[in-house]
């Protein structure tokens, strides 16, 4: 049986963030964002108490795309995510196992939000780290690293949440988990970086020697193939196997659209450089169209959903329009991330290929990246977006001896070559050597006393003034 805890505390804080350069996605370019740190303290039944921690950016303008809303107006939309799931969870006064906890209070966490002008996605957004870190807590007091410990099940995962699974299709797929020893990291090129020179796609200073590389798309074909054809060139000049994605981040108005890029990308010999390569297509177009837009022939491309994934109905959903993959992102919730690589897991049985792949909201250097990396290990995600290490200088503004801590823990992820500590990046991959530690992927937690608290949400009245 699971161990069973209860709530004794939940804390907020914050610390700025200020990026080394622009990056622009979809409709929004970041320069600087909050980075959101959680710290619970639980009581786990027979075993006394235990402090977890976890760790996100609160980034503008992804979870919630609404034109009328200011980035900051969306930002705030996270913290009150991040309120009513406090006090949702803190309202679970008895001993429960950690996914009971998830579950009892998802329903209602999305229709609070949804009283208070928050869209599912970013609803999710406040269970999501308070999971991360409840299981942190968890992990250390029974003296277990993240992949032992969910191999087992510690958190009492079950099928209540997904109608298409049953409890032992996911013990099945928990039980026959075993971490990767290293993960490729995949380049991101934004829509204000440099393609071609010193900082572009065949940097090897800026690429880190990545073989997978995520391109942004603007939504317009012609741009878009345009610098698509720029990108392949410089990628042919690596010399090197690379394999590509792209990414809309919902700027395709609609499939006449994007069937206009797909049209390109077969026909342009100039394209080839990238058709050859292409993985996968992310999240085309906005997500109330996409749940209205059977693919059609665009199945066959091999696309997936990412701000669409808003429920733990979403990849079946998603499925049946044809979609072949969904996105794994600890900020939209581990459980889900979890339930949904046991249904491409079940699916693919059928002979027809389903997956799961692993993106990147900028998880920053210590808790943030060291805990979405080992959820990928942990589900077989041979490569995963990886962003902060390039749109950050290195721990940002962490206290130097926050950040060494974090190196001296884990050597393996963390190097000092001259310019600070810094992701440490060995031919391209991360490894996960050190992510083994008992609790959620580390050893260490931030310096408490450095962090601000969060800031207050505004009210409705307030966001849409």
């Amino acid at each position: 049986m699971p161990p069973r805890l209860k709530l004794r505390d939940i804390a907020f804080f914050e610390r700025p963030v200020q990026f080394a350069r622009p990056f622009r996605f979809g409709a929004v370019t970041v320069n600087a964002t909050p980075q959101l740190f959680v710290r619970v303290e639980i009581e786990v039944e027979g075993r006394g108490t235990a402090v977890g921690a976890s760790a996100e950016l609160l980034v503008p303008k992804w979870f919630d795309k609404r034109p009328d809303l200011s980035p900051e107006q969306t930002v705030g939309g996270l913290r009150r995510s991040l309120q009513v799931a406090r006090g949702l969870y803190l309202a679970r006064t008895g001993f429960q196992t950690a996914f009971d906890l998830h579950a009892s209070c998802i329903d209602a966490q999305v229709a609070t939000c949804a009283t208070k002008n928050v869209p599912a996605l970013a609803a999710a957004y406040g269970p999501a780290e308070i999971d991360k870190a409840i299981l942190d807590a968890l992990l250390r007091a029974v003296e277990a690293s993240v992949f032992d410990g969910m191999a087992g099940n510690v958190a009492g995962i079950d099928a209540r949440l997904s109608s298409d699974l049953t409890d032992a299709d996911i013990d099945r797929f928990l039980s026959g988990r075993k971490a990767l020893p290293r993960v490729a990291i995949r380049h991101t090129v934004g829509l204000d970086d440099a393609i071609e020179g010193e900082g572009g796609v065949a940097d090897a200073r800026e690429n880190a020697g990545a073989r997978y590389f995520k391109l942004k798309l603007s939504g317009d074909p012609a741009v878009d193939a345009a610098r698509l054809a720029r990108i392949g060139t410089e990628l042919d000049a690596l010399g090197r196997d690379t394999r590509v994605t792209l990414d809309a981040n919902e700027q395709y108005a609609d499939l006449a659209a994007l069937q206009a890029l797909m049209d390109r990308l077969d026909r342009d010999s100039a394209l080839r450089p990238i058709s050859s390569r292409l993985l996968y297509v992310e999240q085309p177009m906005p997500r109330d169209i996409t749940r209205q837009s059977p693919l059609g022939a665009l199945a066959a491309r091999g696309f997936i959903i990412d701000e669409a994934d808003d429920s733990y109905d979403a990849f079946p959903s998603a499925r049946a329009l044809g979609y072949h993959g969904i996105s794994s992102k600890s900020c939209k919730g581990l459980y889900k991330s979890i339930i949904n690589a046991t249904r491409a897991g079940k699916w693919s049985e059928d002979g027809e290929t389903f997956f799961v792949t692993g993106e990147d909201l900028t998880c920053q250097a210590g808790l943030a990246v060291q805990q979405d990396l080992a959820l990928g290990a942990f589900l077989g995600i041979t490569h995963a977006e990886r962003n902060g290490h390039h749109y950050v200088d290195g721990f940002g503004d962490t206290p130097a001896t926050e950040a060494a801590a974090f190196a001296a823990a884990h050597p393996d992820l963390y190097a000092d070559a001259g310019q600070g500590i810094r992701l440490s990046i060995h031919d391209g991959d991360l490894l996960t050597g050190s992510l083994h530690a008992a609790g959620f992927a580390t050893s260490v937690h931030p310096d408490w006393s450095s962090l601000c608290p969060l800031e207050q949400p505004k009210s409705l009245q307030e966001q849409l003034a």
